[in-house]
């Protein structure tokens, strides 16, 4: 019987990570659109990819998790440039464009 409540937990704990990822992937793709908006650029493809995922302390010494998103964007429609987003839980810590050398 302890070994089906450990199934059942875990699943739980599976199922709230991906509901819990999917909120944070709709706050990188709104920060990566605002970043394309501000630079006069167009967000390719209109998503986000999780490049990182680990525990991170946040000001208060509370474990998060923090999230690393990679996006593409466009400044001439003949490229794709990348772009970062990074995210620690809840809050959105920096969204930028990596320009070309």
């Amino acid at each position: 019987m302890s070994g089906e409540w450990l199934a059942v937990g875990v699943l739980c704990a599976v199922g709230w990570l991906w509901w819990d990822g999917l909120q944070k992937r709709e706050l990188a793709i709104t920060a990566a659109r605002a970043v394309c908006a501000r630079a006069g650029v167009q967000l390719l493809d209109e998503t986000v990819a999780l490049r990182r995922l680990r525990l991170r302390r946040d000001d208060r010494q509370q474990a998060r998790l923090y999230r690393e998103f990679a996006f593409e964007y466009a400044a001439t429609g003949d490229e794709r440039l990348p772009g970062r987003v990074y995210l620690l839980g809840s809050q959105i810590l920096m969204a930028h464009l990596i320009e070309p050398i």
